[in-house]
């Protein structure tokens, strides 16, 4: 492993021990540790809380993983690597609070390098934030857009614009024609700039995460509900699913590539429900989640 991979590891680890210890702290119950090997090289740490206080379900994973082919989801955008051997970690969460007045929220950074005989290692950074409410409130939106922002400018003022509509792009549910939240950031083959500089942009992100979600738990922890919001929260949590299933790459990569189905799978909701062609009541709360927040949006205007 080389000195600029290892720095990179480190940094991840530090991470995921820096928001869980956060995490602990904000529900009160402590998350579990398991370590895994992966039989074709490499492995990880999955730290998970089921049952909590105030996360029904958190997951916070790191792994460090190897191969020998780079799987086709990761190759999608540059078919020329595929084949290389390829090394890949990150780390990865998923957020579902119990509270239905509290949003799920997911955050990833990941590092990738292939190589290939006689040629230069090629390397990239991927990753990014999105928030998924049940019941949106305009300034916890507004708020974690502007995290996102601040984290991104020291490194230009075309990364968040750029990294926002991406984010929009991707999380998005095609079959239902609708995003799957109010969105964040997302970028993906980052090599733009220097090594150095694109590394202290993703701790930036990295580092921001709390910062962007914490003071949302906060404010909405204290919510009162009831069966109401509970039974749309489950219902909202199926598109989460869908999104997870059918689209997301991260979730193929791990299968592809024989990650460990546990951790991957970590990401899904404890509960939900389907309904055939359920339509929120007009003026209702529920009805003006898809009317101001489901829809694509500058929230920072």
């Amino acid at each position: 492993m080389s000195m600029t991979t290892s720095a990179v590891k480190n940094y991840f680890l530090t991470l995921q021990s820096n928001i869980v210890t956060s995490l602990e702290g904000i529900d009160g119950h402590a998350f579990l540790v398991d370590s895994w090997a992966r039989p074709e090289g490499g492995g990880g740490i999955s730290r998970v809380l089921e049952q909590g206080l105030i996360f029904e379900r958190a997951g916070v994973n790191f792994s460090h993983v190897q191969g020998s082919n780079l799987p086709p989801s990761a190759a999608a955008s540059r078919p020329e690597l595929a084949g290389r051997s390829w090394e890949a970690m990150g780390v990865s969460l998923v957020l579902h609070p119990r509270n239905p007045y509290t949003p799920t929220v997911h955050m990833n950074v990941r590092f990738f390098s292939t190589h290939a005989e006689g040629s230069e290692p090629v390397w990239w950074f991927g990753g990014g934030m999105d928030l998924t409410p049940y019941y949106g409130f305009h300034d916890d939106a507004r708020h974690f857009h502007q995290t996102c922002h601040d984290a991104l400018s020291p490194y230009g003022d075309h990364l968040y614009p750029e990294f926002k509509a991406w984010c929009d792009s991707y999380f998005y549910l095609k079959h239902r024609k609708e995003p799957r939240g109010i969105g964040g950031i997302f970028f993906d083959d980052f090599n733009h700039l220097p090594f150095d500089d694109s590394f202290s942009m993703v701790q930036s992100v990295g580092n921001a995460f709390i910062p962007a979600y914490a003071p949302i738990v906060e404010r909405t922890r204290h919510h009162a509900y009831g069966e109401r919001e509970r039974d749309f929260q489950a219902y909202r949590r199926g598109r989460y699913v869908e999104f997870n299933l059918v689209f997301d790459r991260g979730t193929l990569f791990g299968l592809q590539s024989g990650g460990r189905t546990e951790s991957i799978l970590m990401s899904m909701p404890p509960s939900v429900v389907w309904r055939y062609n359920w339509q929120p009541g007009a003026g209702t709360p529920e009805a003006q989640l898809y009317s101001e927040f489901l829809i694509h949006r500058n929230w920072l205007a």
